[in-house]
């Protein structure tokens, strides 16, 4: 199942974007015998400022067709790795080809792409800067992956 990181935004060279880089290759590399990846990032911005309404149409039209949308949102679910793990997993087995998780601007997702989405998951009732989200959506993908391989990175 092909993993899609849909973002607002451009993430430049530095730490947050060595970060996603590396739990990027590190996912591919152990989901590739799991039948998950590649993880491929879309990156989009609204260079007019039109506002939300602009950002979820450029971030509907970075989602593959048939893709199954979660929104990373504050509203949406809290859950463990473990449980995130199995989500992947259950969509993978379900003969999903692809997964696309939508990360809004700094102002969140508009609601008329809240509304499609298949899921929506949270970090926590923090609210976390968009590129701080991008890194730890790649490194819980990362981890999904072990925990579904069975590798020791995940720890109880």
């Amino acid at each position: 199942m092909r993993v899609h990181l849909c973002a607002v935004g451009r993430l430049r060279s530095g730490p947050e974007r060595d970060l996603v880089s590396d739990y990027l290759l590190r996912f591919d590399r152990t989901g590739r015998g799991l039948a998950l990846g590649p993880a491929t990032e879309h990156e989009v911005e609204d260079k007019k400022n039109a506002g939300m309404a602009a950002e979820a149409e450029l971030l509907a039209r970075a989602v593959p067709a048939g893709a199954v949308l979660v929104t990373l949102d504050e509203r949406g679910r809290v859950m463990s790795s473990p449980d995130f793990a199995a989500m992947l997993a259950k969509w993978r087995d379900g003969g999903r080809q692809d997964v696309a998780f939508v990360i809004g601007g700094a102002d969140g997702i508009d609601p008329s792409l809240r509304a499609r989405a298949d899921a929506s998951i949270s970090f926590g009732a923090m609210v976390w800067p968009h590129m701080l989200v991008r890194v730890m959506l790649a490194e819980q993908l990362y981890r999904a992956a072990s925990i579904l391989s069975g590798a020791p990175y995940h720890r109880v």
